[in-house]
């Protein structure tokens, strides 16, 4: 039996396929759950399974969005390459729109990212497109 989850919505993934977790450790996602569901009240939309890169770091530290620097305060301890993380469909089309956006995990992206993003960028950057 299933249970709805108020203010989520169905957690299908890029491949029309339960969504998968995209890294328990780090725990990421809105609500913290390792899972970039779709939530009503994730204004930023953390739909996106990304694993990062230096490169995308610096791009998001350049944007104002600082990923790589702990946060003891808020339990964050900084993001490094290799880490997958639940990133803000916006930000990874601005970074793919620059040439600087990391590989997706497409099981572990929500499908409304493609409400963003376009979907043929998220296939084009997956690390698990077949």
């Amino acid at each position: 039996m299933s249970t709805k989850v108020p203010g989520v919505t169905a957690s299908v993934n890029m491949l029309g396929e339960k969504l998968e977790p995209c890294s328990l450790d780090p725990m990421t996602g809105f609500t913290r759950n390792g899972c970039c569901e779709a939530h009503i009240s994730d204004g930023g939309a953390h739909t996106v399974c990304a694993v990062m890169t230096a490169e995308f770091l610096e791009f998001s530290k350049s944007q104002g969005n600082d990923l790589s620097t702990p946060r003891p305060e808020y339990g964050f301890a900084g993001l490094k390459p290799g880490d997958r993380w639940c990133l803000c469909a916006g930000r990874w089309r601005e970074a793919h729109e620059a040439g600087k956006a990391p590989r997706v995990i497409l099981r572990a992206t929500h499908r409304e990212a493609s409400t963003i993003v376009p979907h043929k960028a998220l296939v084009e950057n997956a690390l698990d497109a077949n």
